[in-house]
């Protein structure tokens, strides 16, 4: 807890530690100040646990005795005083007994869990410490510094623990480090020098382990090094069953990535229950669950809550790429009147990381390249036999199932010890217990038996996080209080044949595609892999034009799984309300199932018209498509009906419920559904109002300015103003959350609390939509005026406000989208000064925004648009035919590239190549299709 909200806690702690003094002395083997190192680390972690345990009841009880005139001092901060004094008395804390009649009892299990392991520890290095001199860098004199509670906290209160002495480093972990040792000599028989395990000395039930020190690389080299050792880790996790590779399990020394815990060997694999989204969509969900992501080494957003958003993984966690996350404070500390609150912090930097400023999208192919190269000498070791007998020495190791997250058992361990969790032990243990219950019926292999669950909530009412282990030749799972879970299973030959089962190509796949999850900001771009155009050539245009859209289309149909019951999907790497994440299609029109389907009800509408080549199977495709699109939305509303509870959706029109409106919408202008659309749009738009009032994005992306547009669409297509009363209520809303900067108004965020402009994110998107609505025209231009400030007349572009200084051309961030917004604004109102704007984008977009991939979104597709326009205006900077030989010559000569993914196939609309096909599609001069740039109609 932040702040300096600290009443003695001497009545509780200072006896138990008084023991562990006294048992300490007992102890041979340890000089004096050796014992008063271990007491006082062991004091400290002691008083922290506590303390983060019990503050919201101090904080309560501090309040409660204000208000009820049991604090008589003159002041604030003296009535502070006086309470403090009050409860460094062991009567205040027996007055404790009635409102929270269990938590002292709690309170000195943990005390007393803590002290007991403290003491442990220190026997067993008396015992040890001849033994450490076999360990690099460990201390040979005494130890000086002892720091408890490095992670979690296990099993009667066993933490890792820091050892430091004056000449060096030690681990002390409390479990079995067999594991360790068996995977050093797996590695040793290998033979590869990119990656290593620390050095161990073992013991039955605990174990010392080598201090790795945090290096960064030195020089393009080592970095190189280190990343072909990251794709090394990869492929033998996958042979191993590891799955829990986060950031904080591998440290970066050197040019040498080093896994220091590797107990979640083997891990047992269950599969998940249908969802009811459709055979398709579990197939592909145990197609990703099964593959690389399985390790947890490659990049992925966290869900639960307080981690939104947040990358983990070991080859991720960077820098800037981080949402903040929020801590619980004490605010007015040091008052009689404090309160709980949160603070938003930055993620402290990962000792994971190679380099001070990772940029791991240069490395890629370094990665994959270590993947590959490890993953062939796996095979051709297990075809000439040579494989399993490596892994024998696992069979008796003991390891860790992670059968629910960390994040998860936190939350439910803050809840029970929460003030009412105490006040009401039974009814929180009751609660907790149907939370877990729930959760196993959703989460694949968390056990539901209700004796392991009573026993998991114990030991999380004792301070710990509960653990499942077993050793691979039994496979059958020890868990809490010594329950048992899972089947009898060699864990060993169970991973060897999940491995040999693998398919290599969705491996590879799904690795590449996840890298770029770790790139939290869609309109990231490697800034030095632009891509050639190739020998311009005229010639031809509208035959190349069909072929590279068809070839595309002919990837969206071949990449897509589908499932027995008619539905489809896709993998692939897909922006999220929390981050890039690989998984299947989600439900909105940016990159998800709503886009795709108006990209192939397109192409079907341009071959009928006889300006696309018919493709055999789309028509299918649709089919399975909108079956599979109908489906969530109907799974979604039953479990509305049924009263389980969901997380509002956003309200954007690019991600969320408006994306799905104008989907529909959309579908419905393409002749690929009738009146049903009106039904499904309407059903959608009553979801608004909670996501609305959720939103903290405000944007038109994933915001509520999003709905406005799709909003007033609906109730022209339906004659019904309600909606156009919700979307003027939007208005009203943004109204209010604008604040003035110089030159005009924004919008900051959470995300974004320094404003922005742009599109996607900014104020030129909440412009826009704004200016569709009736009374807004002053508030609309105030946003122009503040996108028109952030032009910078050197770097001829418009100032993308979440780098350093430099200008975008992208749609989602810059001139794309500030080019498209005046085609629009040109075209309704006319004027010099949107043409003017217009002209200048369409520069941009030719100098700065081709050139690096072909998508919608930040590329040259998404610039082809905009230079179009300008075209029509008569302020292009390039002619058509010479602007689409450029485009079809950068298509044949490096195929078809999204933004982010390089050579992940993405079938999305605006990040993917989908949208590449439908906008040379629209390069037709007969084309009518519709701008996807813009959320609208016309």
């Amino acid at each position: 807890m932040a702040g300096e909200f600290d009443p003695p806690l001497d009545p509780l702690i200072a006896a138990p530690l008084a023991g562990l003094e006294a048992r300490l002395g007992s102890l041979t083997g340890l000089a004096a100040a050796e014992r008063a190192a271990i007491l006082a680390g062991s004091a400290q972690c002691v008083e922290e646990d506590v303390r983060r345990k019990i503050t919201r009841v101090l904080v309560l009880e501090l309040n409660a005795a204000r208000l009820s005139g049991k604090l008589s001092a003159p002041s604030s901060e003296e009535r502070w005083l006086e309470w403090k004094d009050a409860v460094a008395r062991p009567a205040f804390w027996q007055a404790l007994a009635e409102p929270y009649p269990g938590m002292m009892g709690r309170l000195m299990t943990v005390i007393r869990n803590r002290c007991a392991a403290a003491h442990r520890f220190a026997a067993r290095f008396a015992a040890d410490r001849a033994a450490l001199s076999t360990l690099p860098g460990a201390p040979e004199g005494e130890l000086e510094h002892v720091e408890f509670g490095a992670g979690d906290s296990h099993r009667g209160g066993q933490t890792v623990i820091l050892v430091r002495g004056a000449d060096g480093r030690v681990i002390y972990k409390p479990r079995s480090l067999a594991v360790d040792a068996a995977l050093a000599e797996l590695l040793t028989h290998l033979g590869v020098s990119t990656m290593r395990v620390p050095t161990v000395v073992t013991r039955q039930e605990y174990g010392w382990a080598e201090h790795i020190g945090h290096r960064h690389c030195a020089g393009d080299g080592e970095l190189r090094a280190f990343y072909t050792g990251m794709g090394h880790w990869l492929a033998l996790m996958r042979l191993l069953g590891g799955s829990d590779l986060h950031a904080e399990n591998l440290i970066a020394a050197g040019p040498r990535p080093v896994v220091v815990d590797c107990e979640s060997l083997f891990a047992p694999h269950a599969k998940a229950r249908p969802s009811g989204y459709g055979q398709a969509v579990d197939l592909a969900v145990e197609l990703v669950d099964a593959s690389v992501m399985r390790t947890g080494l490659l990049p992925g957003r966290g869900v639960a809550l307080g981690w939104r958003g947040v990358d983990m993984s070991a080859a991720g966690a960077l820098p800037g790429q981080q949402p903040q996350v929020e801590l619980p404070v004490v605010l007015g500390a040091g008052t009689d009147s404090p309160r709980m609150g949160t603070e938003l912090v930055e993620l402290p930097p990962a000792a994971n990381h190679p380099s001070p400023e990772p940029v791991l999208g240069h490395y890629w192919d370094a990665i994959i390249a270590g993947f590959d190269e490890l993953d062939a000498r796996l095979a051709d070791l297990d075809r000439s036999g040579k494989l399993e007998p490596l892994l024998a020495g696992f069979a008796d190791c003991p390891v860790r199932a992670v059968l629910r997250s960390t994040e998860s058992y936190a939350e439910l361990g803050r809840m029970l010890w929460h003030p009412v969790a105490l006040h009401d032990e039974a009814g929180a243990r009751a609660k907790a217990a149907a939370l877990l219950a729930k959760m196993s019926e959703n989460v694949p292999g968390a056990p539901g038996d209700a004796a392991i669950i009573a026993a998991e909530v114990d030991e999380l009412c004792d301070g710990d996080i509960p653990m499942f282990d077993t050793t691979p030749r039994a496979g059958m799972l020890r868990g809490p209080a010594g329950t048992r879970c899972g089947p009898e299973l060699d864990l060993v030959a169970d991973a060897v044949a999940r491995w040999r089962a693998r398919d290599h190509a969705l491996d590879r796949g799904v690795a590449q595609a996840a890298l770029v999850s770790a790139y939290l900001n869609e309109g990231w771009m490697p800034e030095d892999q632009g891509l050639s155009p190739g020998v311009i050539r005229t010639d031809r245009l509208e035959s190349r034009r069909r072929t590279a859209a068809a070839g595309i289309m002919r990837g969206v149909l071949g990449s897509a799984v589908r499932g027995g019951d008619g539905t489809v999907t896709w993998i692939t790497p897909l922006l999220t309300p929390t981050g890039w994440a690989v998984q299947p299609l989600a439900a909105d029109l940016y990159g998800g199932a709503h886009g795709v389907a108006i990209l192939v009800s397109a192409y079907l509408a341009e071959s009928a018209a006889g300006r696309a080549d018919p493709i055999d199977g789309l028509r299918e495709l649709r089919t399975a498509l909108l079956h599979t699109i109908r489906l969530a939305e109907d799974r979604d509303a039953e479990k509305r009906q049924e009263g389980i509870p969901l997380r509002p959706e956003p309200p954007g029109a690019y991600l969320g419920i408006a994306s799905q409106i104008w989907g529909w919408l959309l579908l419905r202008s393409l002749g690929a559904v009738g009146d049903e659309a009106l039904a499904r749009a309407r059903a959608l738009a009553a979801l608004l109002p909670p996501a609305i009032e959720a939103d903290d994005a405000y944007d038109l992306l994933s915001g509520m300015a999003g709905a406005i547009v799709p909003l007033l669409r609906l109730a022209e297509q339906s004659a019904e103003p309600r909606w156009t009363e919700l979307a003027a209520s939007i208005g009203a809303r943004l109204a209010a959350l604008a604040e003035h900067r110089e030159g005009g108004v924004c919008w900051p965020s959470p995300r974004f609390p320094q404003g922005l402009g742009g599109l996607a994110h900014g104020a030129t998107g909440i412009g826009w939509a704004l200016s569709r609505l009736p009374g807004r025209r002053e508030l609309a231009d105030a946003a122009f005026a503040y996108e028109d400030a952030l032009y910078d007349h050197d770097q001829r572009g418009w100032l993308d406000l979440r780098g350093d200084g430099h200008t975008a051309a992208a749609w989602c961030h810059g001139a794309g989208g500030v080019g498209i917004v005046a085609a629009d604004q040109l075209a309704r109102h006319g004027g010099g000064p949107w043409r003017e704007r217009l002209a200048r984008a369409a520069a941009s977009c030719w100098a700065d925004g081709t050139g690096w991939n072909h998508t919608l979104c930040h590329g040259d597709l998404g610039s082809w648009e905009v230079i179009e326009h300008a075209r029509a205006a008569g302020v292009a900077p390039v002619g058509r035919e010479p602007l689409l030989a450029h485009i079809l010559g950068s298509l044949e000569t490096n195929g078809p590239i999204s933004g982010l993914a390089r050579d992940a196939f993405a079938p999305g609309l605006l990040p993917g190549l989908g949208g590449v096909a439908y906008q040379l599609m629209r390069a037709h001069p007969g084309s009518a299709l519709p701008s996807v740039l813009l959320p609208d109609l016309e």
